[in-house]
């Protein structure tokens, strides 16, 4: 077999990475390079001949550099994005010298065990039932997709449809109930299921956004066909949880599936602290969550969860001569998520809990939270919501957005913006296994300077 040249282009993607990495407490956060600039450093003509592998991730590191955003920052406060931890960093690294085609069991046998000890270990952290079927997808939104494909199955099935062969021309309508402030992800899953975001009845949600069990129970009353019912855990401003309890409740009494959009939040089952807020989340039917936000492992990492493996495996599975499926007690991921081929992201999520381990998931959540918390009390007077968990909503009036601007071009910290209640609001998500008081205190000291307060 040839021998290329390993560790030439190991070696400077080794110190490119520890240089990008220790350097991160004293980086700016955003981008500083524009769109011009990066197309002129990273662009030109197809190269007419090769060039040695090494001087290519130099340049290419060089080029990039400044068009990175260093979301792995403890000052990273936008959207919902985690950090990456060493171990599931490295673990991640070698997942991609492996190569692993994660889909078959006979292709990839580590990778098969080590999802399923994985995901055995996540159910048991969040409470989930011990028989709900795992799916790794890439994120919260194929997660969405693979849930919701599972509860098309179940809900036409017990009607007498087979959706998988008849697809849905001609088929009961589905009604779909979810919080008016649901994720987007959730009409976006519809509509690649083609159940249609005309399905979707929204429901009454509060002042932060958590759905209103009683204009549930009235939505539900007298609804005639199969039924699925979206619930949220962590709402994408406030960190609002729906009362799942009491919408499993609801919902069952009504024979609808419940899914749980627990991207951020079902990981407050994990602590102590926070669980009350996720009370009866294993009564529900199917869940999501990213592994990618709170458990800090690279993106991209989602993860999917199912009460009824059976539906899970009909709206997923797939069968093939050519392919070695796997027999007995070993696992093909390709029956429980939507890709075919894929990368082997259990390594990463297998790493990450054996370096936290119970007592560190739930010591991160708290941390995080409590961060959270401090950072409200210095923005006492301008905050937009009842801080739960890891997500604070800022408002400066009118100026918000522009305050919004300035900080990210500031470049101290990076935060993003929203809308709440039809007006402009700053989003500050505490999601990063490093950041720390200091950071808080920092990001806060800017903020109100750059909103001349």
């Amino acid at each position: 077999m040839e021998q290329p040249d390993w560790q030439g282009p190991l070696t400077e993607a080794y110190e490119q990475a520890t240089r990008f990495l220790t350097g991160l407490p004293d980086r700016p956060v955003g981008s500083r390079a524009t769109l011009e600039q990066l197309r002129a450093s990273l662009g030109g003509p197809l190269p007419e001949t090769g060039t040695d592998a090494r001087e290519v991730v130099a340049r290419l590191a060089e080029a990039a550099d400044p068009g990175v955003v260093a979301s792995p920052s403890g000052r990273f406060f936008g959207f919902v994005i985690g950090g990456a931890m060493p171990a599931a960093l490295a673990a991640d690294w070698l997942t991609g010298t492996w190569d692993q085609n994660a889909g078959l069991y006979v292709a990839g046998p580590a990778a098969a065990v080590v999802e399923d000890v994985a995901g055995g270990w996540l159910r048991e952290l969040f409470g989930l039932p011990a028989h709900a079927s795992v799916g790794f997808v890439t994120g919260a939104q194929m997660s969405h997709v693979t849930a919701l494909a599972a509860a098309r199955h179940e809900v036409l099935r017990r009607v007498g449809w087979d959706v998988e062969t008849g697809g849905l021309h001609g088929a009961p309508r589905i009604t779909v109930l979810a919080g008016a402030d649901r994720h987007s992800t959730i009409d976006r899953a519809l509509r690649f299921l083609g159940i249609g975001t005309a399905a979707l009845v929204p429901v009454k949600v509060d002042a932060e956004g958590r759905l209103v069990t009683a204009a549930l129970r009235d939505a539900l009353d007298g609804l005639d066909g199969p039924a699925i019912v979206c619930a949220q855990l962590g709402n994408v401003n406030t960190g609002g949880c729906d009362p799942i309890g009491e919408i499993c409740d609801a919902a069952h009494a009504a024979g609808a599936w419940v899914h749980v959009d627990g991207a951020f939040g079902l990981w407050a089952a994990a602590s102590d602290r926070h669980r009350h807020l996720v009370a009866g989340v294993e009564r529900a039917d199917s869940w999501t969550t990213d592994a990618h936000k709170w458990l800090n492992v690279p993106y991209d990492s989602g993860l999917v969860f199912c009460a009824h493996p059976a539906a899970h495996r009909a709206a997923m599975g797939v069968r093939a001569a050519y392919l070695v499926h796997a027999g007995g007690d070993e696992r093909d991921a390709l029956d429980y998520n939507p890709e075919f081929s894929r990368r082997a992201r259990g390594f990463a999520v297998y790493a990450a809990l054996r370096c936290l381990g119970r007592d560190g998931v739930a010591a991160l959540i708290d941390r995080s939270c409590a961060l959270a918390a401090r950072f409200a009390t210095r923005m006492a007077g301008h905050v937009l919501n009842e801080v739960v968990l890891n997500q604070v909503l800022v408002g400066f009036g009118p100026d918000t957005a522009d305050v919004v601007r300035r900080v990210q071009a500031d470049g101290t910290c990076w935060v993003s913006g929203t809308t709440w209640h039809g007006n402009p609001a700053m989003r500050f998500s505490v999601s990063n296994f490093s950041t720390d008081e200091a950071d808080i205190d920092r990001a806060a000291d800017t903020i109100l300077r750059l909103a001349g307060r």
